[in-house]
């Protein structure tokens, strides 16, 4: 067990380091064509098989609370970017699956957005540190988690 100082400063870097990355990536994310919580929603949409996911499942994915995930969800079925249907698998739930529409929108900003944390992350760390970052936050996550996770989609051109 590492020292409560030494855990401390780790988190507090780790925090600031988090931050300071999000603020940079909002700066230059396309909200004019959807919003980071709406850009997260349809890409963990994406990395479910077959692009449907439960609304169940969405929920603990996503940083935003149940009913403002069941809002933006509405919003993007109005837009045509998802589209709702009872789960089969017990029919109190609901399934969520993105549209041609909505995957479509959603590559043209992922491209944009990708381009973004290449020039400000990327360009920080070499590809050592990038794989040394993700095994230690996957590490992170999966020990206070359990949740090894879905692998991450390919977005193709």
């Amino acid at each position: 067990m590492a020292e409560r100082i030494q855990t401390v400063s780790a988190w507090e870097s780790l925090f600031r380091a988090q931050v300071s990355v999000m603020r940079t990536l909002s700066a230059e994310f396309p909200s004019d064509i959807m919003s980071l919580n709406e850009y997260d929603v349809l890409f963990n949409i994406s990395r479910a098989p077959g692009r449907r996911l439960r609304l169940r499942e969405l929920n603990r994915q996503v940083l935003i609370t149940q009913p403002s995930v069941s809002r933006l969800i509405d919003r993007l079925v109005a837009r045509g970017l998802v589209e709702k249907s009872e789960d089969p698998l017990d029919g109190r739930g609901t399934v969520v699956a993105l549209t041609p529409k909505g995957f479509s929108l959603f590559r043209q900003v992922a491209f944009v957005h990708m381009d973004a944390i290449s020039r400000n992350v990327g360009a920080v760390l070499d590809d050592e540190e990038l794989a040394t970052l993700a095994a230690l936050c996957d590490r992170l996550r999966i020990g206070i988690t359990g949740d090894a996770g879905p692998e991450a989609p390919v977005v193709e051109a």
